[in-house]
């Protein structure tokens, strides 16, 4: 598809994916250049890991309480999204969960990877992904309603620390299958 042909709302997505790769880049090689965590010895890892997955967790927690407090107040709602057809706040509220829930499951398993394969020098990125992994689902959940192109800073800002983690990974991998 030429880009003439593209939507304003798909230019407004590939501005935000865009965006959202660049900043993550930066933001990603600049932390782990200015932040050395201590050490790097087995409890020195598994201490950063624990450390960031919180920020993850938090956004799933918060993402999980919104809905539960919507339907508790919400009579239409009460009773859940298999019993009901769910109200237009409630399916936001459930969408916002699910692509939470997607993301932390792709970094989780990412991030322990990281903390225990990266060499000590770039364990820092590790603590900017869950960083940037904060930051970006507060963008994502306040700017979702507006639609695709409003939300893709926040949906990217989100998925690419992981990927680019998970990218970087395959060469450590494989550095240290075949030494």
């Amino acid at each position: 598809m030429k880009a003439s042909t593209l939507s304003q709302n798909q230019r407004g997505v590939i501005k935000g994916m865009a965006s959202g790769l660049a900043l993550t880049a930066a933001a990603m090689a600049l932390i782990a250049y200015a932040l050395h965590p201590p050490g790097a010895s087995l409890p020195e890892r598994a201490s950063l890991l624990a450390l960031c997955l919180l920020p993850p967790a938090a956004m799933l927690a918060i993402s999980i309480a919104r809905l539960a407090k919507h339907r508790f107040f919400t009579p239409a709602d009460i009773d859940g999204s298999a019993l009901t057809e769910g109200s237009d706040r409630a399916r936001l509220l459930q969408a916002l969960l699910q692509n939470t829930l997607e993301q932390v499951a792709l970094a989780v398993p990412i991030y322990a990877a990281w903390a225990f394969l990266a060499p000590a020098r770039l364990l820092g990125a590790l603590a900017a992904a869950s960083g940037l992994f904060l930051l970006a689902r507060l963008l994502f959940f306040k700017h979702y309603a507006s639609g695709a192109a409003a939300r893709s800073l926040g949906f990217a800002l989100t998925f690419y620390p992981t990927v680019l983690l998970l990218i970087g990974l395959v060469p450590l991998s494989l550095q240290k299958v075949f030494g």
